[in-house]
């Protein structure tokens, strides 16, 4: 039966930040579908439906999206949270493992954008909104590639909203900082580690590690999430978090030189 609320689609929504939102949008008036790669076993939440999906596999997108279009008639709201990270210097990361980072992330957000589009310009409105972060308009050393994906998911979302934003649709960032949900447990280590690089990618480590289990809570981007998704003027990005916020100022008024050496320090590199 169609649902007489509006119906948000959140990928990667068994636990962390996916989790968060779930439940954040249920309370901002929502029924939401999570997904995980296997449901087998979670605890399904008031109005939090949980559906299997491997955002790599273009037949379970589309399984997905077209069983919720079946059962609920309508898909208002899609956050693409579903995401691995991947730590090592660029060059001890293989070209298979790099591939398979930027088929979850990047091309994992490009299947669901595309198959929930057409019933949101059916629809003639609907919200995208895609978790970067706070890697996606800063640099990450010994994390290049996960940058890189980030970077790729804020020029494709930028570019898309212009497209779809005449269908009343738009397309969003939200960037989260540093928060509690343990990210650095999901981050695959290099598959080629280099001894040349063995020092300082602990040392890289070390602080990204720091940073998540002293950072944020996620309620915090959880909100920013809600927000992007029900803001009558929505804007392009939402960093999520005063850290982010700090850094995303910095990012776009300080001085190169000023961002690059305070960077560094951050993360222990020599000059």
């Amino acid at each position: 039966m169609p649902s007489s609320r509006p119906v948000a689609l959140v990928t990667g929504a068994h636990a962390g930040l996916g989790g968060f939102a779930a439940l954040g949008l249920v309370e901002a008036g929502f029924d939401v579908v999570g997904t995980s790669r296997d449901t087998t076993g979670l605890e399904s939440r008031p109005r939090v439906t949980l559906r299997d999906l491997d955002v790599t596999s273009d037949e379970s997108v589309a399984a997905l999206v077209e069983g919720v279009i079946a059962d609920f008639g309508r898909i208002d709201v899609l956050v693409n949270n579903a995401g691995m990270g991947l730590a090592g210097a660029l060059e001890e990361n293989s070209i298979e493992q790099q591939q398979k980072l930027f088929d979850v992330n990047v091309f994992g957000v490009v299947r669901m954008t595309n198959a929930v589009l057409p019933h949101m310009r059916a629809q003639g409105r609907g919200r995208i909104v895609n978790i970067s972060s706070i890697f996606g308009f800063m640099p990450a050393p010994y994390m290049a590639a996960y940058s890189a994906t980030k970077y790729a998911v804020e020029g494709y979302s930028e570019s898309v909203d212009h497209e779809v934003r005449g269908h009343g649709i738009r397309v969003l960032l939200v960037e989260p900082g540093a928060t509690r949900t343990g990210f650095d447990d999901n981050t695959a280590p290099p598959d080629t580690p280099l001894e040349a690089y063995a020092r300082q990618r602990g040392l890289a480590n070390r602080v990204v590690a720091d940073q998540v289990n002293g950072g944020e809570d996620p309620r915090t981007v959880a909100k920013a999430i809600v927000s992007a998704a029900t803001d009558a003027n929505p804007k392009l990005r939402y960093p999520a978090g005063v850290k982010a916020r700090q850094l995303s100022a910095m990012r776009r008024l300080a001085p190169s030189r000023v961002f690059d050496k305070q960077l560094r320090k951050t993360f222990e590199l020599a000059d």
